[in-house]
């Protein structure tokens, strides 16, 4: 008798609704929304009790997520142990997203992208706190209750420059956080020349995770009450936004020189930055930094590009809401978003494993040699 099959998403970071899965050749799924709001596109879960089946499992519901141009082209990602994340055959038709694939073992997962769960989250910040460059601190709690960490890298000094680097403001955007893991093991390297002379020159104020009650729970683009917190910059509360507003009050006792957001676009299948040229009184000297470290960000990776990107904004039109505009605005620094693909890079791709944590990672080290040569411009 053929084993039940089971579909399950009751785990840190989960997201399915299964509406039926009698029938490995015909599963039938779709995405819950963030609590409080429309927006959905991010998925996890397992499905057990089908080793060696062919399964083809439907998202019903993706014509109606939030970007529904990031499902063409796009390759779910699967794992039988939750840290070798590989892409499986997808298709978008008739407005759903049909995943195809033949588990080799009886317990898989599958994601939007590869996962990174607060258990993983916590590991990173107590590896980062052991090192003797860093402090680890919480600025806050949100309204889940979880830590708002924060790591400050380098001793605060007269002269020093303030560099801030935060990531996931939404949540589902995963390659954010593994692009900080390469960041923070670069950083933190002792034996790195680069690493050690940026932290001789700049203190680096770095939070990993924006948004921990939205990754907990499975959200896309929002936290626990369904608020996007990169469109609360300008009027963060400890109502809605405790997360922007815990990390804004430290970010005016520092002062900003740099501030890099890191984020993942679920359409583009590129690695690029987008600047804050619409604010008012954008200036000669803001475009050349932020050229310059485009330029040495190509230097660095060949899996990053300056030729596709976000539209530039006309001058005056920047919408404050948004954590690069508002930064560069408040506090005249080079401001800075950069987007990685859910879907895989267009002149670097990998038909194995896609955009991976792995290349996130390399990423996130590549972009200490872009702030080097920028800080010898300020």
């Amino acid at each position: 008798m053929p084993e039940k099959l089971f579909i399950s998403s009751n785990f840190d970071g989960g997201n399915i609704i299964c509406k039926s899965c009698d029938d490995a050749s015909d599963i039938r799924l779709e995405i819950r929304k963030d609590h409080q709001s429309d927006f959905y596109q991010w998925f996890y879960f397992r499905l057990t009790g089908a080793e060696a089946v062919p399964c083809t499992m439907t998202i019903e519901n993706a014509a109606s997520a939030a970007y529904p141009q990031g499902w063409p082209d796009y390759r779910a990602v699967a794992s039988y142990d939750r840290e070798t994340w590989f892409r499986v055959d997808t298709a978008y038709k008739d407005g759903k997203l049909v995943i195809n694939h033949t588990p080799g073992l009886n317990s898989v997962y599958y994601a939007y992208f590869a996962p990174y769960s607060m258990e993983r989250h916590a590991d990173l910040i107590a590896s980062a706190a052991l090192s003797d460059r860093c402090h680890a601190s919480v600025l806050g709690q949100t309204l889940d209750g979880q830590d708002m960490d924060l790591l400050t890298i380098g001793e605060p000094g007269d002269g020093k420059k303030v560099f801030w680097v935060d990531a996931r403001q939404h949540p589902g955007e995963t390659m954010a956080e593994w692009w900080m893991e390469g960041f923070l093991d670069r950083l933190l390297d002792e034996a790195d020349p680069v690493a050690r002379t940026l932290l001789d020159q700049v203190v680096f104020y770095v939070v990993p995770n924006m948004n921990p009650d939205g990754a907990r729970r499975g959200h896309l683009r929002t936290n626990a009450v369904g608020t996007n917190l990169n469109r609360e910059w300008d009027k963060a509360s400890l109502e809605k936004s405790p997360e922007v507003y815990h990390v804004l009050e430290k970010m005016k006792e520092t002062g900003v020189d740099l501030s890099l957001d890191v984020h993942g676009d679920e359409a583009l299948p590129y690695n690029f930055i987008a600047g804050a040229e619409g604010i008012e009184g954008w200036s000669n000297r803001d475009q050349m930094l932020l050229d310059h470290f485009k330029n040495a960000y190509v230097a660095a990776s060949p899996d990053f590009q300056t030729k596709v990107g976000y539209p530039v904004g006309a001058p005056g039109s920047a919408d404050l809401s948004i954590c690069t505009n508002y930064m560069a605005k408040t506090f005249g620094c080079l401001a800075m978003t950069l987007e990685m693909p859910f879907k895989d890079t267009v002149e670097t791709p990998d038909p194995e494993y896609g955009w991976s944590p792995a290349r996130c990672a390399r990423l996130g080290g590549a972009a200490l040699d872009a702030m080097l040569s920028t800080l010898k411009q300020m």
